[in-house]
């Protein structure tokens, strides 16, 4: 039982879209990650997602609507619901996701992601 402080562990970031673990809980995983720039259009068929701003802001992009974020808030993303985050600037996220989630759905891309770094 470590605690885990947000700052430290974003600090260790200096890429995008690359999710690092930070913790687990019920086959769950807690993510931070940092984003800039547009991410895949995707979903995932089985899993809902939390996505929540610790700093900065984006936008999560669906095919009918926009959802505007900023730090200190956070959207479910339920399952099989295609989304596609956008970020302006860097921002920094906390992502809850199960474990077993495939990072860009059913989609294959640079971005996509089969192997998670805990840091």
């Amino acid at each position: 039982m470590n605690k885990v402080n947000l700052a430290e562990k974003l600090a260790l970031i200096s890429d995008h879209w690359n999710p690092r673990v930070v913790g687990e809980l019920n086959s769950q995983h807690v993510k931070l990650v940092k984003f800039a720039g547009e991410f895949v259009w995707h979903d995932h068929a089985g899993e809902d997602e939390m996505f929540l701003v610790v700093k900065g802001r984006f936008r999560m992009e669906f095919r009918d609507r926009t959802v505007e974020l900023e730090a200190g808030e956070f959207l479910i993303v339920p399952r099989g619901v295609e989304h596609r985050p956008v970020a302006a600037e860097e921002v920094e996220v906390l992502l809850f996701e199960p474990a077993e989630i495939q990072h860009t759905g059913t989609v294959e891309s640079p971005l996509t992601r089969h192997d998670w770094e805990r840091i």
